[in-house]
This record gives C-alpha cells, structure tokens and sequence, in this order.
C-alpha cells in the first residue's frame, strides 16, 4: 500500500510505476470504491492511497521498475517540466548494491500519461466515487439551503502610476473569485470574529454570484479583462446549512486547471463539466448517491465543478487556489460558518495565552 501526496507548490502531476496497475482506495483521507489505474493525476495538496500488487518479477527481470511523476500541464505560464523519478526494488532480485541505471538511459512507463493528455486526467476523476457503505455511509446533501457561484479568474491589473509591472503588456498579474482579489490581512479573521469586533479590514459582503453575466470560458484570454477589487471579503452561513458552491473557471489569461481547497470542511464533488455552469441543464446529471468526498477540488480547465458542504464545523474558513502562485496574486476568498443553538456546536474558548493584537 502506498500513500501518495502531492506536496508541489505549483505543479499538478501525474504519476505512474514501470509494469505496475494501481489500485486507487483512497483520496484526501475519505475510502473511494476500488479502481484500478496505469495512473494518477494528483493536485497539489491532494492525497490518494493506492494498493500495489509486486507480481511483475520474472526470471530474468532485474525487480527493479521506474516510478515517475511529471506535471499535468494546463498553463501556459513558465514552469518546471523537469520529470521525478525514484525505484521500486523488489527484495531478493538483485544485488544490494547494484548501481542504478544513468539517468540518460531511462525510459519512462510507457502508459505514462503526456503532459497535456487532457483526456486522461478527465478520464481519472471520473471514476472516483465514495465507498457509500452502511460502516463508511455517504451523507451527500440532498438537497441545498443556499448556492453560491464564484467565477475564479486570473487577471491584470493596471499597474499603478510610478511603479513598473512584469505582466503581460506592461500590467501587473493578479487573480480572484468573482472579482475579488483576497488581500490576506496582517491579524486574525477567527478573532475578529470570535469577538465581535468592527473592522475597516475585513466584511461579510463577498458577492454570491459573479458581478456580471458573460461567457465565462469563451472570452478572449487577452483583450478581454477585469480589473479586480482588491480587500478581505467573507460570506457567512448558518450552523448546519446544507451548502453549494460551483467554481467556475474562466479564459481570462488562461485556462486553466485549478485546485481548490475548502479548509474545515470535506466536502462531495457532484457534479463537474466543460464549458458554463447552467443551473437548469447541469443539476440534472449531479451524483448524488455516491459522489467522491474530498478537500480540494481540481475545477477542470474551461469547466466547472458543483461541490456540497455540510456547513456543521463553526469558524472561519479559508478558500483558495492550491497552487501558490495564484493563491499569492489573490485567488481564494473565505466564509464564516456561525455557532449552532447547543454547546458542542459552537466555537471553543480561545487559551488563556493566545497572543492580543
């Protein structure tokens, strides 16, 4: 058995081992029903565990097999394309100390995926679905109290006056959820909250809903652009809303592949697609008997992805891009889950010594 993490800080990967079928059981801590794969796609941040069967050993193989992974590219920004690799020895085959082959005379598994096999990738998420069983049940929301529509872009920003910008035509890079650019403030939004204070710096008025209604996926990725707003905005729920959230991503600069995290909470993907998100067509194909239940989410590039939360965890929760390089130019937003009517549904006293701002 192994566990497999993704701890890249920009590159979703594909990962795969020389002769060797995988057995996915896992993903982001929550059983998946078994399925067997040449390989896996991984999103920064996100975990599967694999059962791997060592039958590939004959008697004239050496027992030693390549694994390798090497970045899913769905950008057209620079990155690394370097490719990493390790071994899988089986015990007994060879000598201890035979040395490893050059890296020159490598050979990749031949049902590597490409780097931009697009197809592959959607073909792996597809089938992920939750055990749904009567010991590890899958308590997907039915139906929703509340849906919210958050178009995740990337941007450019007029550069400012007197300053000299690296993007695109002389701008500056920036990134957002429906146009708003998360500014990360210098103290604590938990406190904040947890103390009822007033605050210049944060609000609870982040938009439900893009500000405006376009062809999300279709625009020209460079003539056609907005300005984000630039601050810390939050939307609020009740104690125990049955919640949606679809993630819709857009072709400003690039589409694009975007994993994203929802902190303090699992979730259920019910449903994604290609192209714009349509309330009355797309509902109708959601899972809602066994979908995968996760932590982060890769909204695929050109698409979108519907989520399902139980909002049962008070506090103050993060979103946001997993590759870092969007989250720093403001892609992620944040909600705040409300206290419940009973004691266990509220947030804990913070320690004696938390530190004072």
């Amino acid at each position: 058995m192994l566990r497999i993490i993704n701890a890249a800080l920009n590159n979703e990967l594909f990962f795969a081992i020389a002769n060797h079928t995988l057995t996915v059981v896992e993903a982001d801590a929550s059983y998946t029903k078994p399925f067997d794969t040449e390989a896996i796609m991984i999103t920064p941040g996100q975990t599967y565990t694999v059962i791997l069967n060592t039958n590939q050993h004959t008697h004239d193989s050496n027992g030693l097999f390549l694994m390798a992974a090497r970045p899913y590219l769905t950008s057209v920004f620079p990155f690394d394309n370097s490719t990493t690799i390790g071994f899988l020895k089986y015990k007994g085959t060879m000598d201890e100390h035979m040395v490893l082959p050059k890296p020159s005379n490598l050979v990749l598994p031949h049902h590597h995926p490409r780097m931009e096999d697009h197809a592959y990738a959607t073909q792996f998420v597809r089938k992920l679905r939750s055990l749904g069983t009567a010991r590890y049940p899958c308590v997907v929301p039915k139906t929703i109290h509340k849906r919210v529509v958050i178009a995740i872009s990337l941007n450019l920003q007029d550069c400012p006056a007197n300053k000299t910008c690296k993007g695109y035509n002389g701008k500056r890079f920036a990134a957002s959820m429906n146009n708003q650019s998360f500014v990360r403030p210098m103290t604590s939004i938990l406190e904040w909250h947890y103390k009822n204070f007033s605050s210049m710096q944060y609000s609870i008025d982040f938009p439900l809903q893009p500000p405006s209604v376009f062809d999300y996926t279709g625009v020209d990725p460079l003539t056609h652009n907005l300005n984000p707003n630039f601050g810390t905005k939050l939307f609020v729920v009740e104690y125990g809303t049955q919640l949606e959230i679809v993630l819709q991503d857009t072709s400003f600069l690039n589409i694009e592949n975007h994993p994203i995290h929802v902190h303090g909470h699992n979730f259920f993907i019910v449903g994604r697609g290609f192209g714009n998100f349509n309330v009355q067509k797309d509902t109708v194909g959601y899972n809602l008997v066994d979908p995968p239940e996760r932590n982060i989410v890769g909204v695929p590039m050109g698409g979108w992805a519907a989520i399902r939360i139980n909002a049962n965890n008070p506090g103050v929760w993060f979103i946001h891009c997993h590759l870092e390089e969007h989250t720093s130019w403001g892609l992620a937003s944040g909600f705040i889950v409300k206290d419940g009517s009973e004691p266990y549904q509220r947030l804990t006293t913070p320690p004696d010594d938390l530190p004072r701002f």
